[in-house]
């Protein structure tokens, strides 16, 4: 499916500051990038490549409009956001030119996106909470659950760390720690 096995994704974050910034490099690579997705889309629902080039084209265009007036917000992932375009597009084009046969739901199992996006903002949503939670927990469980769950450090690591006479020490540091985090968690709005 996708002919550019080298294709480098730029993180979200790069492609909305190199389209402030007037970036054509990173441009190239969005293009590059999402292009297969959107291609299969509606080459599965009575499109061709053209088509699909056409769609795409008129997805970044939409996407370009809204960061450089300012008022974009991303509520999921980049991904979710061009195919949901690109989707809305085609679906209103095939409506226009009587091809629509198909159900497009049929598609839906390669991306689906209207759950998708309502998940993304929650799981964005609960993602941020723990974050809070975790900058109020204080030392040294902070650091403890960040080496456990986010660097993927052993307990013995973490033992020797912080000085524990052992690693099952540790583990009951962790665990103690675990339960003041979630406490924190549950106790933000």
């Amino acid at each position: 499916m996708n002919n550019h096995l080298n294709v480098e994704i730029p993180a979200d974050s790069e492609v909305i500051l190199g389209i402030l910034n007037n970036s054509d490099v990173v441009l190239k690579k969005l293009y590059l990038a999402y292009f297969p997705m959107i291609l299969q889309l509606v080459i599965n629902n009575n499109g061709n490549e053209d088509d699909a080039k056409d769609v795409y084209q008129e997805a970044i265009i939409v996407l370009y409009n809204k960061v450089k007036r300012g008022d974009f917000e991303l509520s999921s992932k980049l991904k979710t956001y061009i195919y949901s375009i690109c989707r809305r597009l085609w679906l209103k084009r095939l409506k226009q030119m009587n091809r629509y046969g198909g159900d497009i739901k049929d598609f839906e199992d390669y991306l689906p996106v209207e759950d998708e996006v309502e998940k993304h903002q929650d799981r964005d949503l609960q993602l941020n909470k723990m974050g809070e939670a975790l900058k109020l927990l204080g030392e040294p469980c902070k650091t403890i659950m960040e080496d456990f769950y986010m660097h993927n450090k052993s307990m013995q690591d973490i033992c020797e760390r912080f000085g524990y006479t052992n690693a099952d020490n540790a583990k009951t540091q962790k665990y103690k720690c675990l339960q003041r985090l979630k406490k924190l968690f549950f106790q933000q709005q």
